[in-house]
């Protein structure tokens, strides 16, 4: 069984502190967004809020186009911080040029350093978009080989290298965890528990505290997409109408 952490909040006033707490983090997200908002453009996101799909690792991709040497590197990323440590990381000097896109959720930004506007950073993020792939970074390093590609052929380069290269890449699905509580009778924490450990949940804690006789609180994370499944089992197994809270 795991390890329960016992507070002496109410079940009431903890789901109150809880509702209160996540509106104060999206004020703050609000604000941060708004304050970017010259930097960062929305996009759709056609994974949706629960899950997305990204690359497992770092991968890279090399081509010569008209004596110009290309080579488009993609990395998972979890935020703008960590791409631009991600470009630090990857991008030379040397090069004449090092393009780059990143996306993260439904914000993205990209650069064409230096190459005539649209013809690097833009194709570069659109190949991403095709992709769809998420929370991703594709830096494109060129060293231009003395012949001239024309805007066309710039896009079509910066945008062909960046799809071989996310289409080479392995991917994984990744869910996002929301948090639940269930109001639950003494006698009921045996079968409730096998129903969290079979629905792989996270974060257990446990408050007998509630202000009700024989009556504890459960709180715990679980796939986005699995909430509704185990609330159903866990009420059939049970056999009693219990109460669940969700975010």
């Amino acid at each position: 069984m795991p390890l329960l952490s016992i507070s002496s909040i109410t079940a009431p006033s903890y789901y109150y502190q809880y509702q209160k707490l996540n509106h104060r983090i999206s004020a703050s997200l609000v604000a941060l967004v708004g304050a970017k908002r010259a930097m960062v453009t929305a996009s759709s996101s056609s994974k949706g809020a629960g899950a997305f799909t990204t690359i497992k690792e770092r991968v890279s991709f090399e081509k010569e186009i008209k004596k110009s040497k290309f080579i488009a590197i993609a990395g998972p990323i979890s935020d703008e911080q960590s791409a631009f440590s991600f470009l630090s990381q990857v991008r030379d000097p040397r090069a004449t040029h090092n393009c780059w896109a990143y996306k993260v959720g439904d914000q993205y930004r990209s650069n064409d350093d230096g190459e005539p506007s649209g013809t690097a950073g833009k194709p570069i993020h659109s190949a991403i978009l095709s992709s769809e792939i998420d929370r991703v970074m594709v830096v494109v390093i060129r060293y231009f080989g003395g012949i001239k590609l024309g805007t066309g052929g710039l896009v079509r380069a910066y945008g062909g290298v960046t799809s071989e290269c996310l289409r080479n890449a392995p991917t994984c699905v990744v869910k996002s965890k929301v948090p639940m509580g269930v109001e639950v009778p003494f006698d009921l924490l045996g079968i409730l528990y096998h129903q969290l450990q079979s629905f792989q949940i996270e974060d257990i804690k446990q408050d007998y505290d509630t202000g009700k006789d024989g009556i504890s609180m459960v709180t715990f994370k679980v796939d986005f997409d699995r909430a509704e499944k185990l609330e159903e089992a866990v009420k059939a197994n049970c056999s009693r109408d219990l109460v669940f809270y969700k975010h």
